[in-house]
């Protein structure tokens, strides 16, 4: 509208889905009230949100679906549930099919479990290592701790990769955490 330049659906469907996944669906606290009007503009202009929301979130193949049953029958929680943490072992992406990709934001999903504050996620990568992903829902810096093992991030997320093997990386993040954590 700024620019003078007529909105179109195929203008607004990007930006509806920029400003809804930047916001968690409106759900983080960095939404505002011109957030809604922006988002109610863009649906104006011709955007479904329930058909957006579908081809972005709704569209996972049946080995994602069997990845995430792996991680998730994996996770265990600690610091009287505050913490949940879960791994994806090599061996689960040739067992299910999934590609690398479909473990992307299985992190949130545990974040789901009641009472979970803190969520952490090891994938063991192809050649060695393991890709760590944290989630924080109170006062805990990610970035703090990514930052101990060469990663980064802000405040709500962050990660890093970590070179030694799954069952030591584990065993150093979760240190770190129940150290921020008490």
């Amino acid at each position: 509208d700024q620019l003078g330049v007529p909105l179109t659906a195929e203008m607004a469907r990007p930006l509806f889905a920029a400003l809804a996944t930047d916001t968690g669906w409106y759900r983080f606290s960095s939404t505002t009230g011109l957030t809604y009007r922006t988002a109610a503009r863009l649906v104006e202009a011709g955007v479904v949100p329930a058909e957006l929301y579908n081809a972005l979130y709704e569209q996972d193949s049946l080995a994602r679906l069997r990845l995430i049953g792996r991680a998730l029958e994996r996770a265990r929680t600690e610091l009287d549930g505050r913490l949940i943490h879960t791994a994806i072992l090599r061996e689960d992406f040739s067992a299910t099919g999934a590609l690398p990709s479909d473990s992307e934001d299985i992190i949130n999903l545990t974040l789901a479990v009641a009472g979970t504050r803190v969520a952490m996620v090891l994938v063991e990568q192809a050649a060695s290592g393991c890709k760590l992903s944290l989630r924080s829902r109170c006062e805990l810096d990610c970035s703090r701790v990514a930052e101990q093992f060469g990663g980064g991030g802000h405040k709500a997320a962050a990660g890093a990769m970590l070179p030694e093997p799954l069952e030591a990386a584990r065993q150093r993040v979760l240190d770190a955490l129940r150290r921020e954590m008490g």
